[in-house]
Order: C-alpha cells, then sequence, then structure tokens
C-alpha cells in the first residue's frame, strides 16, 4: 500500500462532516510530505547516472555507423536513401538529446535534494560537488552532436 503514514479506520464521511480526533491516527496518509533518505537520493543519482551513460550510446553508434556508410559509399546512393538516413539520424538524435538532458537534469535534483537533507556522507558530497558538471550533459554533449550531424548532413545532402 503507498504512503508512509499510518492508516485511517473505515468511517462513514459526509460533506462539512468536521473532523474528530478519536481512535484514528492523526497523521499523513499519503505521499504529501514525501522525504528521500540520503541513501535513497544516492540510489536515483546512481539510476540517473547510468541512464545518463547508456542514452549516449545510441547516438554515438548511429553517428558512427553513419560515418562508416559514408565512407563506403552513402553519399553516392539515391536521395531518397539519403534523405531516410537523414530522417533516422535526426529522430534518433532528438530523442538521444532529450534522453541525455532528462537524465541529467534529474541528477542535478537529486544533487540539490541532498544539499537539503544535509547529506553528510563523502559520497553525498561528491555528487553535490558533481551538480554544476552536470551541464556539459545537458548542453555541451547534445551540441557536439548537433555539430557532427550538420556535418554528417552537409555531406548526405550537397
Amino acid at each position: 500500500m503507498p504512503g508512509n503514514g499510518p492508516l485511517a479506520q473505515l468511517v462513514e464521511r459526509h460533506v462539512y462532516t468536521v473532523d474528530v480526533i478519536g481512535s484514528s491516527p492523526v497523521g499523513p496518509t499519503g505521499f504529501g510530505s514525501l522525504r528521500m533518505s540520503e541513501l535513497d537520493l544516492i540510489a536515483a543519482f546512481s539510476r540517473a547516472r547510468f541512464h545518463i551513460v547508456v542514452s549516449q550510446f545510441a547516438p554515438t553508434a548511429l553517428l558512427g555507423f553513419t560515418v562508416w556508410l559514408e565512407m563506403q559509399g552513402l553519399s553516392q546512393a539515391s536521395l531518397a536513401v539519403r534523405v531516410a538516413a537523414v530522417g533516422i539520424l535526426l529522430a534518433s538524435g532528438i530523442l538521444g538529446a532529450l534522453a541525455q538532458f532528462s537524465a541529467a537534469s534529474e541528477a542535478q535534483a537529486v544533487a540539490t535534494d541532498l544539499v537539503a537533507v544535509d547529506a553528510k556522507s563523502a559520497i553525498a558530497a561528491r555528487i553535490i560537488a558533481s551538480r554544476p558538471w552536470l551541464a556539459i550533459v545537458k548542453f555541451v554533449t547534445p551540441a557536439i552532436f548537433v555539430v557532427i550531424f550538420i556535418a554528417l548532413l552537409v555531406e548526405l545532402l550537397l
């Protein structure tokens, strides 16, 4: 059952009935005051870091494979094949950039939350210190992929 608070007893409820503290426990019964522990936040950061790494595999492999295809003569293929290659690169590139941006944003949020819980461990301190560097994953890495994409686009269509 979701929630961290006590479970209230089942009672009949009517509109405009004043709640009375009695035999039912007082306290939250939902996620309204959810706070993650330092350990939970470190686990969330590890997942985000894994997603950052994985999100870079597809664009890197696809761009590398396209360069290889170009060396094999892709630019000599019919216009339809070249346009299809550009479309695949574009669609995959957008998805990869969004995945990288999302994972890096999540990792930055975790680092911010670690500050809020007054984290004490050395690993938490390292995660907090790495927060500014996640901007590279959010902005610089996708920008590099865009530059490579533009170079391939020029080679394939011009």
